[in-house]
């Protein structure tokens, strides 16, 4: 009787389409491999449901909160979503350090299968596939005073001094767009999230949380290893930026997965924006078309050699930039210069067709889905180690995979992507 007035009291406070949301919400999880209640003489036990922290940790996400506390105080004015969550409400709802434990204490595998539950159920529904992936990752700023702008500290950027909040955490570089030439760039502490995304639906697959200053290529084969395990990725269409243009990453996606890469070259080497004519051949520093003169057969390209147009001429005069090497007393006299001919699969890939190009503006979705989790206040970190970090990374996708899970249950995919839409029709 206690508790049904309690109820009745609690329904004044919240609005019955919160409460009809987050019953929405929470329905899609499957918890049964997730434990609730671990007794660890590390830790130590919390008496509390560890299904109802998960769920807390949720309405944080789904609110948009970036502090603990914040969401502390939110299931305390809000009780009837706490009782949602699973909490009694006629007891003392969790502290601060009990929230704190679990998302820093939990093991991210379970995390981990809880999300794995989700897409497989978005495959049984017919809105993943694998057929088309995209794969990009995020920055994610530390919660320490060197990504302060206003700082004056002279070591901010220091990789050699760690900061002393965040022992996890390292140095990383991001830069505001994917141009070649590209000199907006800026450093920062942090760490990153590499999400692997369905290109057709804007959904995420898989995700994974590394430091900052671990490059995208390096990533990239684990977590395509990882994920076809429990998903099919067999024939897909792998999308990325020039960040994952690596020939392995080329040489997995075709031999083991028997796919097609869509990425376009990194110009990593000035000599690409050399000048060349329409066949091929380079021209010298004195712009004078230079001849081929041999080729080196390696591994994955052909090493093409040129040389000086007048190269045995005994006429010192030819030269119009009088080259420092055409004055070098050999029999053969000019300057040489090579270019590298790729014959391996990376290399075989027209990227000026249509058809690349019309597959490769699916990367886009990776782009807005980024844009979708950060929305979810995940870009600037409020712990300080890196298992919290990742497992409230994940949290933020499961929300978000639960969000496209009841819309579709719901019968309103028009709100597949929009949370605030669908907290308004729920």
């Amino acid at each position: 009787m206690h508790q049904q007035l309690i109820m009745n009291i609690t329904d004044l406070f919240t609005p019955q389409s919160k409460v009809d949301f987050y019953t929405k919400i929470f329905d899609t999880l499957d918890l049964s491999s997730f434990p609730d209640y671990v007794n660890s003489s590390s830790s130590g036990p919390d008496g509390f449901s560890r299904h109802a922290l998960f769920r807390a940790f949720m309405v944080m996400k789904c609110e948009k909160f970036s502090e603990i506390t914040q969401l502390q105080e939110y299931l305390f004015n809000n009780q009837i979503i706490a009782h949602s969550c699973g909490f009694d409400i006629t007891r003392k709802l969790p502290s601060y350090w009990t929230y704190r434990r679990f998302i820093k204490n939990t093991a991210h595998k379970w995390f981990a299968a809880v999300m794995q539950s989700q897409v497989k159920m978005l495959v049984s529904l017919g809105f993943i596939d694998g057929s088309f992936v995209s794969l990009d990752s995020t920055s994610i700023e530390a919660n320490t005073s060197k990504n302060n702008s206003k700082s004056f500290d002279k070591t901010r950027f220091d990789k050699s001094v760690q900061p002393k909040s965040d022992k996890d955490c390292r140095l990383g570089v991001r830069t505001a767009s994917n141009a070649y030439n590209e000199k907006n760039y800026e450093f920062y502490w942090g760490y990153k999230n590499h999400i692997l995304v369905d290109a057709v639906s804007g959904l995420p697959i898989a995700e994974i949380t590394t430091t900052a200053n671990v490059t995208d290529g390096e990533i990239a084969i684990p977590l395509l290893k990882d994920t076809r395990s429990w998903i099919s990725l067999e024939e897909t269409f792998f999308i990325a930026d020039k960040g994952y243009d690596f020939r392995d990453i080329y040489n997995f996606v075709r031999d083991e997965l028997n796919g097609h890469c869509f990425i376009p070259l990194n110009q990593r080497s000035s000599k690409k924006n050399r000048k060349t004519l329409s066949c091929g051949n380079i021209l010298c520093d004195a712009g004078l078309a230079m001849h081929k003169d041999g080729r080196q057969y390696l591994k994955s390209y052909i090493k093409q050699k040129y040389c000086c147009p007048f190269r045995t001429s005994k006429d010192d005069s030819l030269c119009p930039c009088k080259h420092p090497k055409y004055f070098n007393g050999r029999k053969n006299r000019g300057c040489v210069k090579y270019a590298s001919i790729g014959s391996d699969y990376r290399a075989s890939i027209n990227r000026d067709s249509e058809y690349f190009k019309s597959i490769y503006a699916l990367r886009t979705e990776s782009e807005r889905y980024n844009s979708r989790w950060k929305n979810l206040n995940t870009d600037k970190a409020s712990v300080r180690s890196i298992a919290a970090i990742e497992n409230l990374n994940t949290i933020g996708h499961i929300c978000l995979l639960a969000l496209a899970i009841a819309a579709v249950k719901s019968g309103k995919t028009s709100c597949l992507k929009s949370l605030r839409n669908f907290k308004k029709s729920a």
